[in-house]
């Protein structure tokens, strides 16, 4: 397994939409876990392939304390979203150390391919709800901080950007 490339906002990348997965194939698996992997060791509790560079419908997930049951959604599509929505306090591997209040719907039922190709019907809420829509919007082309002020956007910019010419000095 593989650890890849994490990109970071505002990188242009993070704003590609992604294409449907073709075939659930040996390519796809492999990279499936390489996005555990990658997602296990960042600490996250998901993963678009949008933020690796891979411009495919994938997804993989883990909200589980022990981080052992993996979720893998493939070309997902939200079915259904409920009315009722309330304000979770969101980050992300593509922009770390940067947390806010992001509103988003309550539950949500999704349906997409499973790491085997199998087509699954997903009832989720709460933290799983959050994480499933918060990587459906990288698979978007939408990242988090914007659906923040134009202010707090921007300000995260700046300071992303400084960071990353700081990295590159090191």
């Amino acid at each position: 397994m593989a650890l890849l490339s994490i990109l970071r906002y505002p990188d242009p990348k993070l704003h590609t939409v992604a294409k449907p997965v073709q075939a659930v194939d040996a390519r796809i698996k492999s990279l499936i876990a390489d996005m555990l992997d990658t997602m296990y060791d960042a600490n996250g509790i998901g993963l678009a392939a949008t933020q690796i560079d891979v411009h495919e419908r994938l997804i993989v997930i883990d909200v589980s304390e022990e981080r052992d049951q993996p979720l893998v959604l493939i070309n997902p599509e939200i079915t259904w979203a409920s009315a009722e929505r309330h304000i979770s306090e969101e980050g992300c591997l593509s922009v770390p150390g940067i947390y806010d209040g992001v509103e988003r719907a309550a539950a949500v039922k999704v349906k997409a391919l499973d790491g085997e190709g199998q087509l699954r019907t997903l009832e989720a809420e709460g933290l799983l709800a959050v994480c499933i829509q918060h990587e459906m919007d990288h698979l978007m082309g939408k990242v988090f901080v914007e659906y923040l002020s134009p202010l707090k956007r921007n300000r995260i910019k700046t300071k992303m950007l400084k960071a990353q010419r700081e990295a590159e000095k090191a």
